[in-house]
C-alpha cells in the first residue's frame, strides 16, 4: 500500500495558527491534496487531547480516523480494507529550550507515539516536572533533546522521536544559531533511537546527501502547518503492508540510505519537497538591509552585513556548507528519491497573473481536484491532456514549467521567503497567452 503522510502539522491551540485547523477540516483538506496520513498535531494541549478522544477512533494499531459522527468532508484516495478516510497518527512538536556544554541551544522535535496511552505517559511526565501544557500547542520545555528523548523511550519504546527541520537557523539541531554539528552530540548515547531527521522547507535531499553522517537516518519532510492552506506543501511517500503505527516506523527505519533496500515491504518511496530556494533560511542576509548573500560571500564579510556591519542570519546553504563531508551533487547509492513541487493554488495564481485567491483561482482548482484528482495527482502524475481538457492553458503550460523546473527563484533569507516566477524574463509566457491576459 502506497500512502502519502505529512508528519507535521498544528493545531488552532499553537500560537500563530489558525482558527480552522479543526479535526474534521484538517480530514477534509488532507483528502483533496492527497494526504492520505496525517499527524494530529498538539497532543499535548489539555484540550486538544480532549478533542482526538472525542473525535477519533483507532481502526488499525496506532491509526485513527474520525469518527462515524463527525462531518469529515471528502474521502482520500485509500481504498480497501482500509476504509476511504484520511487517517491521523498521533504527533505533536515539542520546543526544546536548555543549555548543553557551555551553550544555549534551542531545538525542536517531532514526537510521534503509538498509542493514546503512550502520549498520555508523555503529558503525565511531563505535568509531574511542572512543563506548562496549556499555554501553547507546541510548548516550550527547558528539557534537553536526550532527556525529552529518553522521556518517550519510557512512555513507549516505540516512540518516535524526529528532529523538526533540521537545518532552520534559530530552532533546529543543525541550526546555525543553537544547533549541534552531529546526532551524536546532541542525544549521545540515545542518538542510535533517532531513527530520523526533517529536512525542513529550506532544505532537501541533495543539500543533506552531502553529509555523511546521515546516511544512517531517514529523511522525511512535512509541511509544518500553520493553516490548512499550507498542509501537504512538503510530504513523505511511504510503501507498507497495511496502514499500522508499526509498519510506518519501519518503513521510517527503512528509509536511511545505509540500510535502504527497494525490496522492503515498509520503506519510504520517496519525498514531496518544497523548492528550497523558496524556503525562508536558505540563504544567508539581513532582511533589514535587504542583503542576501552566498556561502562564499558571507566567508568575506565574516557574517556581517556588508552596510550596517551587524551580524547577518547565517542560513541553511552556508550550514550545510559548513558540516558537509562530500561535494554538492553526490547522491547516496540507495537513497530514497525526491521531486519538487510548487502548491496547485500558486501555480493557478501565477498562471492568472494575480497576486490573491480569486474567485477564477478557487473555480479553477476545484475543476481540477473534482476531475483530474487530488493536488498531488495533478501537479505530479496527471497527463498533461487531461488537465488541458478541463483547465485554461496557461495552467496547463505552468503545470508543465513546475514539472521541468523551469523556474526562476530567488532565494529567501533571514526570515523572508523566496519568490518562485513560472513566468519571467528568462521563461515569458507564449504570446497566445500574453494575448488572452491583456
Amino acid at each position: 500500500m502506497r500512502i502519502t503522510a505529512d508528519f507535521h502539522i498544528h493545531s488552532r491551540f499553537s500560537r500563530a495558527c489558525s482558527k480552522e485547523l479543526t479535526l474534521p477540516s484538517i480530514a477534509q483538506t488532507c483528502a483533496v491534496r492527497g494526504i492520505d496520513v496525517c499527524v494530529t498535531g498538539d497532543f499535548t494541549h489539555p484540550v486538544w487531547r480532549k478533542e482526538i478522544s472525542e473525535q477519533l477512533v483507532e481502526r488499525a494499531e496506532g491509526v485513527y480516523e474520525l469518527q462515524a459522527s463527525t462531518p469529515s468532508g471528502s474521502p482520500s484516495r485509500m481504498e480497501g480494507e482500509q476504509g476511504n478516510m484520511t487517517r491521523f497518527l498521533l504527533g505533536t512538536e515539542l520546543s526544546c529550550i536548555y543549555k548543553h556544554n557551555g551553550k544555549t541551544r534551542r531545538v525542536h522535535h517531532l514526537v510521534i507515539a503509538p498509542s493514546l496511552q503512550a502520549i498520555d505517559r508523555i503529558i503525565a511526565t511531563l505535568e509531574k516536572q511542572g512543563r506548562n501544557l496549556k499555554a501553547d500547542g507546541r510548548p516550550i520545555l527547558g528539557l534537553p533533546s536526550k532527556d525529552l528523548l529518553e522521556l518517550c523511550l519510557t512512555a513507549d519504546e516505540r516512540t518516535l522521536v524526529i528532529p523538526a527541520h533540521a537545518w532552520t537557523p534559530w530552532f533546529a539541531i543543525f541550526g546555525s544559531e543553537s544547533g549541534y554539528d552531529s546526532i551524536e552530540e546532541c542525544f549521545e548515547d540515545l542518538a542510535p533511537h533517532v531513527l530520523a531527521v526533517e529536512t525542513g522547507l529550506s532544505s532537501d535531499p541533495p543539500m543533506n546527501w552531502r553529509c555523511s553522517q546521515l546516511d544512517r537516518v531517514a529523511l522525511v519532510s512535512s509541511s509544518d502547518a500553520h493553516s490548512l492552506q499550507k498542509l501537504g506543501r512538503e510530504a513523505t511517500v511511504l510503501d507498507v503492508e497495511a496502514l499500522t503505527f508499526t509498519n510506518v516506523r519501519e518503513a521510517i527505519r527503512n528509509g536511511a540510505p545505509a540500510r535502504y533496500d527497494a525490496r522492503n515491504a515498509n520503506r519510504i518511496v520517496q519525498t514531496i519537497e518544497f523548492f528550497p530556494e523558496e524556503g525562508k533560511y536558505h540563504a544567508d542576509g539581513h532582511r533589514v538591509c535587504n542583503v542576501r548573500c552566498t556561502p562564499r560571500e558571507t566567508k568575506r564579510w565574516n557574517a556581517c552585513c556588508p552596510q550596517c556591519k551587524k551580524p547577518m542570519t547565517v542560513g541553511v546553504c552556508s550550514r550545510v556548507d559548513k558540516l558537509a563531508d562530500r561535494e554538492g551533487g553526490f547522491i547516496p547509492p540507495r537513497a530514497p528519491s525526491y521531486t519538487s513541487i510548487v502548491p496547485l493554488i500558486e501555480v493557478i495564481m501565477e498562471a492568472f497573473a494575480v497576486k490573491s485567491l480569486t474567485s477564477r483561482v478557487r473555480a479553477c482548482y476545484d475543476t481540477l481536484t473534482t476531475n483530474i484528482g487530488n493536488e498531488f495527482h495533478v501537479l505530479l502524475d496527471a497527463p498533461l491532456a487531461d488537465i488541458a481538457r478541463v483547465a485554461p492553458p496557461e495552467v496547463t503550460e505552468a503545470i508543465r514549467r513546475v514539472r521541468a523546473h523551469e523556474l526562476d527563484i530567488a532565494p529567501g533569507y533571514d526570515g523572508e521567503f523566496g519568490t518562485v516566477r513560472i513566468f519571467s524574463d528568462a521563461h515569458p509566457r507564449p504570446a497566445a497567452q500574453q494575448r488572452v491576459l491583456l
